[in-house]
């Protein structure tokens, strides 16, 4: 597996990751756990260095399962975890209580890495990005606390989740940010037009989050696709019946892509953009062993310029229709 640096404080990471979330929480069904921490394991094996989980992802069972499967192999891998919600207000999962609040005081912060270094089985965590800006605490508060923590060593890096240009600046003149986590893939691109070239004035790697568009892009869905009321996609707009008729035109385009490499459609979406920047580090989620072996193929993908530059030239004529999250949830991104 190939490697690529996030920051300039030199955290090294294999070039694709893996996002842990859909484990326990989002995607149903869910592989048991012995067969998530297998599976984890496995990923290790095959090269796979940097997992990302978070303290929200089934309020804290996500971080113990990954802390139970690289306990024995802690020293070969990057953990990155995020805090920002108030879990001390935790619903019951058995009811529709409502879910917890964004709450990023230095506080609730300590609280926060004290319960995922416990449930990580660790004595540090490598990155550590707050999960969603919290709009009642000066982003400078937050650096100053998290720069505290890695006065500590409890934290090695930090970063961002769902954050805005100005956001960024104003954090990493406290303390200097490692990454920047944020969606990013060939059917969300909006990070071109202000966040990337951010993140490369400050030296600042960037890690995309569903890179495969929610698996838009491997393929695996048609025009007529539905979602369970239990997948999450089900409450997105982009894969609501018309518009996901209509953004079959970008799958298609994809897999037609693949067909000319004679590769997979997965492989072209992560390949892409491992190919815009050499500090973008994608984190595909899965739950299978094989995914995981198609994606991080990905990275043995390349594009002549020519070729980049068409593929842009087509997705500037697509048209993609669909908010990428719930109203309600697309208003906490970009503070």
């Amino acid at each position: 597996m190939k490697t690529r640096t996030l920051g300039k404080g030199g955290l090294t990471v294999s070039a694709v990751g893996l996002g842990c979330m859909g484990f326990t929480q989002s995607y149903p069904p869910y592989p048991d756990r012995k067969d998530a921490i297998e599976t984890i394991r496995q990923a290790v094996d095959l090269g796979v260095t940097f997992f990302d989980t978070a303290e929200v992802y089934s309020y804290g069972k996500n971080e113990d399962l990954l802390g139970e499967a690289l306990q024995p192999i802690r020293d070969r891998v990057v953990i990155a975890t995020k805090f920002g919600y108030d879990l001390s207000e935790t619903p019951d999962l058995n009811t529709s209580a409502r879910p917890v609040s964004l709450s990023s005081r230095p506080k609730t912060i300590r609280k926060a890495v004290e319960g995922s270094l416990r449930r990580l089985r660790t004595d540090h965590i490598d990155l550590y990005y707050q999960h969603r800006v919290d709009p009642n605490v000066p982003i400078e508060m937050v650096a100053e606390t998290v720069g505290e923590l890695i006065k500590e060593g409890k934290v090695l890096h930090w970063g961002l989740s769902e954050a805005a240009p100005s956001t960024i600046y104003r954090a990493h003149m406290v303390c200097p940010l490692t990454a920047v986590q944020s969606e990013y893939s060939l059917w969300y691109r909006k990070p071109e037009a202000e966040l990337l070239p951010t993140l490369a004035e400050l030296g600042i790697g960037f890690v995309p989050f569903s890179p495969l568009g929610k698996a838009m892009l491997t393929g695996r869905f048609n025009k007529d696709t539905t979602f369970d009321k239990t997948d999450f996609r089900s409450t997105i707009p982009r894969f609501q019946s018309d518009n996901l008729k209509h953004n079959m035109e970008l799958v298609n385009y994809v897999e037609n892509l693949a067909k000319q490499k004679e590769t997979t459609p997965a492989r072209i979406a992560i390949g892409w953009l491992l190919a815009q920047k050499p500090w973008i580090v994608p984190i595909p989620g899965t739950k299978r062993i094989s995914r995981i072996e198609e994606n991080i193929g990905g990275a043995d993908i390349s594009f002549t310029d020519e070729e980049l530059a068409d593929i842009r030239h087509h997705l500037n004529s697509i048209e993609i229709l669909g908010g990428r999250y719930p109203e309600d949830q697309e208003k906490m991104t970009g503070l």
